[in-house]
């Protein structure tokens, strides 16, 4: 068990920033989703091991919830009709063939105005008119109704034109044209286990799952359940505000079934520990907990203080600097074990972000 952090202080970005050199930076998978590294952060100092070990490091009758969220090809290219390139990236999929989107574009068009993506509909591809900003005129989003040639919906569209949108910082994206999405990325790039369409980025802890792992687990006594939570590109920007308590936090949505409000249940009255596989099914987890509503949006922001209600360990991944996931992991293992660890980890040549390695956290009580 780490050593529990001093007195209460009031944490600043500053405080969440950290020297990484790039060459630790993950570019691509590893060659075996288990076949990672896992750094054991259990206890100080910690160890170095394998992830395919994390069989062992649980016991019969702990829960492992994972987010069974499906990347989908959001990444969508086209132009404005005065022929200017455009990028959308399609966070959210509502009713009556709209979506919500972010735009890249040099001179935003008006409302009104109509974008032709991939190719446009007389191309084979489709057209997206601009209606409003969402969720008001000072949001960073936009709504748009999608038309193609055949009357497909959003899914149908972007499946057959998008492309994965891989993380910024894996670089090889920013060169390869239109399509930056390498062949590796259609199945590493999702769990093993993803089954509900919606999310922007990957819930990458749960990538190092395979089925050898799951089937070790499953002897063990290791109990498994899901929940759902559409990852967002509001994960990737960054905290730009040194005081905490104003950065405004990003909107996700996100379901709890009742077959794991169930396991959850069964769980406690075991004695056994609910182990949560990623930030994202803590995000989940913490906001039922919170708000007693099983499926909802959520803007929590998990920064160190936080009352954890429910999750008793965490995988996770390597995170960014100054970013919330920093916070959310300092928040439930302790700032001072956290900040070790990745000290650690940066002298150990642990591979960091989306396809890097992972470390296995306790609850600091």
């Amino acid at each position: 068990m780490p050593a529990a952090d001093p007195s209460p202080r009031t944490f600043t970005l500053s405080d969440f920033d950290f020297e990484l050199p790039e060459l630790l930076i993950a570019q691509h998978p590893a060659p075996e989703r288990s076949g990672s590294r896992l750094l054991d952060g259990r206890a100080s100092p910690p160890t170095d091991r394998i992830f395919r070990e994390l069989p062992g490091l649980l016991r019969e009758g702990d829960l492992l919830v994972f987010n069974d969220t499906r990347v989908v090809k959001a990444r969508v290219f086209g132009e404005k009709a005065s022929g200017g390139k455009l990028e959308l990236l399609i966070e959210r999929v509502l009713t009556g063939n709209e979506v919500v989107a972010h735009m890249k574009v040099s001179k935003k068009p008006l409302p009104g105005s109509t974008v032709h993506m991939a190719g446009g509909a007389a191309r084979g591809g489709f057209d997206a008119t601009l209606l409003s900003r969402w969720p008001d005129e000072n949001g960073p989003l936009f709504r748009f109704a999608l038309r193609g040639p055949t009357g497909e919906t959003p899914w149908e569209l972007m499946e057959r034109h998008g492309h994965l949108p891989l993380p910024p910082y894996i670089e090889r994206q920013q060169n390869s044209g239109h399509d930056p999405d390498a062949a590796e990325d259609s199945q590493r790039y999702q769990t093993v286990f993803a089954r509900a369409p919606g999310a922007v980025a990957a819930p990458t802890a749960a990538l190092h799952f395979d089925e050898a792992v799951l089937a070790q687990l499953a002897e063990r006594g290791v109990e498994r359940a899901s929940v759902t939570l559409h990852v967002g590109a509001g994960t990737f920007q960054p905290v730009k505000t040194e005081n905490l308590a104003e950065h405004q936090m990003h909107s996700e949505w996100y379901e709890v079934p009742l077959a794991t409000l169930a396991a959850l249940e069964r769980c406690r009255q075991r004695g056994g520990r609910v182990v949560a596989v990623g930030t994202t099914t803590v995000r989940t987890l913490e906001s039922w907990a919170r708000s007693g509503q099983a499926t909802g949006d959520t803007n929590i922001f998990i920064t160190p203080g936080f009352a954890f209600q429910v999750v008793d360990l965490l995988v996770t991944n390597f995170h960014l600097p100054k970013s919330t996931l920093m916070m959310l992991v300092s928040a439930f293992a302790g700032y001072e074990h956290v900040m070790q660890l990745y000290r650690h980890a940066i002298a150990q040549r642990y591979r960091f972000f989306s396809y890097g390695d992972s470390m296995l956290l306790e609850r600091r009580h």
